[in-house]
């Protein structure tokens, strides 16, 4: 039995998933003629109270989008400096949008409004314009934190006030409305685009979503084509979509909860020094200086437990609907024995 930890995009469609996969209904999306891509952007835009949605491959491909129609070239952007646009997207805003990046020292990949109104640049020739404010809730660096209504809605007024758009990086957007018990329409409305992701604890196999007004979406749709993300019969993917939304989020409570136990057994290991508050599906822990991580990642491998090292001496566990009890039990006996 191998007990992948890796990440939540490990996760294989479920059996009522592949069915719903096996009975859509589908046509050229390039042509906006796929019945049931069409359902899925309007289910979600209406989810999040957005006008319009657009369904691409991947989370990278929505969040590059969003940048390219929110900024131009010799402009800016402020994030995180832990945010996945800047680290884990190779680069794109640099290469696909010709603008900079400022960054935010937060807390666990999360900062305030008086940190986005510091770091806005004057009307100076010397420095970028000031165009756009990128949250990530989860923020995955931050080990699955989540915001909370407050600090988004008061980014979001400084951002209306200063004439700056802000986009979610939702790639776990789901996890953090389960786990703070709230609705994606609050969330929705405080943003001028969204990402989703849904081949993560929702576990459809492919794809994400940008939403947004008509208008951004109309503009985000030739973005699209030249990233090369225009599909044909990808309804296929839609439906797995669909049905991620229709039966996946709910249960996101389950993964949150298997992580909390992972996090008590860990607690009582002599070889851990510190674990990141745990409020989603992400564990991070950082293991005393004698237990080198790559060693640690190793000796798990030889035990059929996959995970990954997240920085010097940082370790990483993500759990997802295919990690099950009984996997959270031989995971238990051993990190005990370890």
């Amino acid at each position: 039995m191998i007990i992948d930890l890796r990440s939540d995009t490990v996760t294989k469609p479920t059996p009522g998933m592949l069915q719903a996969m096996w009975a859509a209904k589908v046509g050229d999306d390039v042509y906006g003629e796929d019945p049931t891509i069409n359902a899925l952007e309007e289910k979600a835009a209406k989810l999040f109270g957005k006008e319009a949605g657009l369904f691409c491959p991947s989370g990278t491909m929505t969040n590059q989008i969003a940048i390219k129609c929110h900024t131009n070239p010799l402009e800016e952007v402020i994030c995180d400096r832990s945010a996945h646009i800047y680290n884990y997207e190779g680069g794109g805003i640099a290469f696909n949008s010709s603008a900079s990046v400022r960054l935010i020292h937060g807390e666990k990949g999360i900062f305030s409004a008086q940190d986005v109104l510091d770091n806005i640049n004057p009307p100076d020739n010397h420095y970028p314009k000031t165009s756009l404010v990128v949250a990530e809730n989860t923020s995955n660096r931050g080990g699955g934190s989540c915001w909370s209504l407050d600090q988004l809605s008061a980014i979001s007024k400084i951002c209306k006030e200063k004439n700056l758009a802000f986009h979610l990086d939702g790639a776990r957007v789901f996890n953090a409305l389960v786990a703070r018990n709230e609705q994606a329409i609050t969330h929705g409305n405080l943003f001028d685009s969204v990402s989703i992701c849904l081949s993560k604890g929702l576990g459809a196999p492919v794809g994400s979503l940008l939403l947004g007004t008509s208008d951004f979406i109309k503009k985000a749709k030739r973005v699209r084509k030249v990233f090369g993300g225009g599909m044909r019969q990808a309804g296929y993917l839609a439906a797995a979509g669909i049905y991620a939304l229709d039966h996946q989020v709910t249960r996101l409570a389950e993964d949150h909860a298997r992580a909390q136990s992972i996090a008590s057994i860990l607690q009582q290991a002599n070889y851990i020094e510190q674990i990141l508050p745990v409020e989603t599906n992400i564990l991070i822990f950082r293991l005393v200086d004698k237990v080198d991580a790559n060693e640690f990642v190793q000796k798990m491998k030889t035990e059929n437990i996959l995970c990954n090292t997240f920085g010097k001496q940082m370790v990483r566990f993500v759990t997802h609907h295919d990690f099950t009890d009984p996997m959270l039990e031989k995971l238990e006996r051993i990190l005990k024995s370890m």
